[in-house]
């Protein structure tokens, strides 16, 4: 059962009109928005997900060129000798265990799909180390298909905004899958992240840096003076 989506006691419409414009107006503020992960096929991003776990997607992006060079085919991280991966991905931190779950995952494409990402959620998540959110994040930027990518960022957010009161990744979905259009879940999924990563901090937000001050019933939690605020505002591209 989902808890009430607006911890506020908001009405549902009221709900969903100020959740689609906060989010009309994080798509203004940051209209160049998109995966931070480097990537040239839905092979690469799977990938490159699986190596974000715990780690900054600028570090990723300095280890995947070598990376993808050495195995462009899911065939070859599925013959891959562990040693020789797990060296290269080393700077991802918990290499070991990342090296072990993307030759488990490369094993499983070539077994049952052919050794091509399938595009279809249900497929994707019987992947070795591959959930929703890694799912999300392949069908949304590399196949085009509405996925809504609740990240740590995506879950303190939406919680700040009253969104909702879960705190289950799966929960959050559903919740926000309710609020926003469908057409919007991937790009809205960015725009949150980038927010995150920017202004909305966790443990200082740049509240007096915010577009979304009067939308927002977390306002003041960090500080709401605009020049302190400002200072606080870290400018990207990084996780």
């Amino acid at each position: 059962m989902l808890r009430n989506a607006s911890p506020s006691g908001e009405s549902r419409l009221a709900l969903v009109r100020r959740a689609r414009r906060m989010a009309r107006i994080l798509a203004e503020t940051y209209p160049d928005a998109h995966c931070e992960l480097d990537f040239g096929n839905p092979l690469e991003l799977l990938v490159a997900t699986i190596l974000s776990a715990q780690c900054t997607d600028k570090r990723v992006n300095t280890v995947t060129p070598r990376l993808f060079a050495r195995y462009p085919a899911a065939e070859d991280y599925a013959a891959a000798d562990r040693a020789e991966l797990e060296e290269i991905i080393r700077p991802t931190g918990f290499f070991r265990a990342k090296a072990a779950g993307i030759i488990g995952m490369a094993q499983v494409l070539c077994e049952r799909f052919g050794g091509e990402v399938p595009g279809r959620l249900e497929d994707l998540v019987t992947l070795p180390s591959v959930g929703r959110k890694t799912a999300n994040v392949v069908l949304g930027n590399a196949f085009g298909t509405p996925g809504l990518t609740v990240d740590t960022h995506f879950q303190r957010l939406v919680r700040r905004f009253g969104w909702t009161a879960e705190t289950d990744p799966v929960k959050i979905e559903q919740v926000v899958a309710g609020l926003i259009p469908r057409r919007d879940w991937t790009m809205t999924s960015h725009h949150l992240i980038w927010h995150g990563r920017r202004v909305c901090h966790a443990r200082r937000p740049a509240c007096g840096a915010c577009p979304l001050t009067t939308l927002c019933p977390s306002y003041g939690i960090g500080p709401a003076d605009p020049v302190e605020a400002a200072r606080l505002v870290r400018p990207g591209p990084f996780s």
